[in-house]
């Protein structure tokens, strides 16, 4: 069985005695109600909170890197806004999935695989993060939904796998029938008028068919399929941008005919369709969800060990939409890369021939773009 984890770390209150008190516990730590939570796609890694490193890491980096306000010391000097100072640690995260992998081997991908049969259930979950304050603000919540089965559904078809089923779960202080209809009611947990949503996806593929990276080999071509913006990651620094610009969500974005509200509340766009159509016709050996992280941590994750990607930054159209949060934030362009998709909702490491028809094909109703190539030397390079 081949396991995945997701960190997701939120920018608002946190109670440090109780988290605290969980990592000394010899409780499981792996989903737990404060603004940081170990969300599990498999049944998974009861030893994490037994784990001395684990548990400092946590404490360290991700406890006490958050004030109240989810800001951080870590920009005094008056430069550009980064997802820490909104209180986002990428660095810790990521460093806490490798040591976490190093208790549960095969942990990184974007999917946990089950085997049944000749095949694989392959299960992601996730949520939206704090996507969910700004659809509090603007009153949008038609399309919040759609970020939900995004988030967890383009998880699950980067293995290659067809989606099978879907659950969610809402959570509010006080119920409005109107909104939801699977629901958990809880009283003084959630502001009035407020909620939260967490969703799973179960897939399926077969055993030869999985798409895992193993046979990408230098030459080989990335191809970007375009995003709908900002889609679910990166709102706490987005919140921080929006509140330092002065404007308000039903202020129109800069330069353009739509509302701040319209464009930040665009949902993610659901990928299954048009991946497993560009899989079916052969020569896909990777796929990779641009999420947290951005380019520079989610491309790594498809490569075999030694290989890179360099990105040719200029290959696809940046939404003006960041633009706007880079200029306002004066956010550095590395900062954007590691937070943002930038325009690129999911990539596709495929061969020259496969690329060839891909681009040929993509004309029309889905865009595709040629934004760089794997390279020897791992990481992710710019140009």
């Amino acid at each position: 069985m081949s396991t995945s984890i997701r960190i997701h770390t939120e920018s608002s209150q946190i109670s440090n005695n109780n988290f605290l008190a969980k990592l000394h516990s010899s409780e499981p730590l792996v989903s737990y109600p404060t603004s940081f939570s170990i969300r599990r796609k498999l049944p998974l890694l009861s030893l994490i909170s037994r784990d001395v490193h684990t548990r400092r890491i946590l404490r360290k980096n991700l406890v006490f890197s958050m004030s109240k306000n989810g800001d951080s010391s870590s920009n005094q000097s008056g430069g550009g806004l980064t997802y820490k100072d909104a209180g986002v640690d990428i660095d810790a995260g990521t460093e806490l999935v490798k040591r976490i992998a190093k208790m549960a081997p095969g942990i990184g991908g974007f999917g946990g695989l089950f085997p049944l049969g000749d095949s694989y259930l392959v299960a992601g979950t996730d949520g939206v993060g704090t996507k969910l304050k700004l659809a509090f603000k603007s009153g949008i919540h038609d399309t919040i939904g759609i970020d939900l089965v995004a988030m967890s559904v383009n998880d699950i078809v980067t293995l290659g796998a067809k989606p099978l089923f879907f659950l969610d779960y809402f959570a509010t202080s006080h119920l409005d029938v109107d909104l939801a209809e699977r629901t958990a009611e809880m009283p003084d947990f959630y502001a009035d008028g407020e909620y939260d949503l967490s969703g799973f996806a179960v897939g399926i593929v077969s055993k030869d068919s999985v798409i895992d990276g193993k046979n990408i080999e230098v030459g080989d071509v990335l191809i970007g399929l375009p995003s709908s913006g900002v889609h679910s990651n990166g709102f706490s620094l987005v919140r921080r941008v929006l509140a330092m610009s002065g404007l308000s969500l039903t202020d129109k974005l800069p330069g353009e005919a739509v509302t701040l509200g319209e464009v930040l509340m665009s949902p993610t766009v659901i990928y299954v369709k048009q991946v497993l159509d560009i899989i079916n016709k052969g020569g896909v050996k990777g796929i990779a969800h641009i999420t947290g992280g951005g380019f520079t941590d989610n491309i790594p994750r498809v490569f075999p060990k030694g290989m890179g990607a360099v990105i040719n930054t200029n290959s696809w159209p940046v939404p003006p939409v960041f633009n706007w949060i880079q200029e306002v934030g004066k956010i550095d362009e590395g900062e954007m890369r590691t937070t943002f998709n930038m325009g690129i909702g999911m990539v596709l490491v495929v061969s020259q021939e496969a690329a060839f028809r891909i681009l040929r094909d993509g004309n029309g109703a889905n865009d595709v773009y040629r934004i760089g190539q794997v390279v020897k030397g791992e990481g992710v390079r710019y140009h």
